[in-house]
């Protein structure tokens, strides 16, 4: 009667709390849409995961040409525990590239956080949403073309600009596996991590 209609309304609010889970298959079904799209050549490309990798690379790795992207962003997590969720919007993803003979590799690690309420050491992994999973590709996309394919990419990449909202709760760095690993950067508006 006044204009509101109750059951958009419910349907966003029933949507915004929706728990998100991580789903590899989102992020390689999302590489893979994406890829023609991003890269424009005829090298095969492929995404796999890696939970073991790390933000620093070997002589050997840099010889043969690995190259290292950390990217930031918000997602949701749920504990496998007590089942308490929760939103962050510092959740790091660590990705490792290479482009060799005509073949490109990227591995992802998706960096996890603890529930506050169970506080027994488990790492959860982040939910995201797709519009999200594509957003941190396509700038995984640019520093592939970049480093792999000696582009200058400045106007394919998101906005990166340092969003003017802010998140009032501050980071728990005792929860935060990326804290723990020396490789989030709390401190760092910008969306990239190293």
């Amino acid at each position: 009667k006044n204009g509101v209609d109750f059951n958009s309304s419910l349907k966003i609010y029933v949507s915004y709390f929706t728990l998100i889970d991580w789903l590899p298959s989102l992020w390689v079904e999302t590489f893979e849409d994406l890829l023609d799209e991003q890269l424009d050549y005829e090298d095969d490309w492929s995404f796999q995961f890696n939970y073991r990798l790390t933000n620093e690379l070997t002589a050997q790795e840099k010889r043969r040409g690995w190259k290292i992207s950390c990217q930031c962003s918000k997602a949701q997590f749920k504990c496998g525990s007590c089942g308490n969720s929760w939103f962050s919007a510092r959740v790091t993803l660590l990705f490792h590239y290479r482009l060799r003979r005509g073949r490109g590799t990227v591995i992802m690690r998706p960096l996890g956080q603890s529930c506050r309420n169970c506080q027994d050491d488990n790492f959860y992994f982040p939910g995201f949403v797709t519009k999200t999973v594509e957003d941190i590709l396509i700038k995984v996309f640019s520093k592939i073309r970049k480093n792999c394919y000696m582009e200058n990419d400045e106007n394919n990449v998101p906005n990166t600009e340092p969003s003017t909202k802010r998140y009032t709760k501050p980071h728990e760095s005792s929860l935060c596996e990326s804290c723990l690993l020396g490789i989030c950067n709390q401190d760092d508006d910008n969306e990239t991590c190293v």
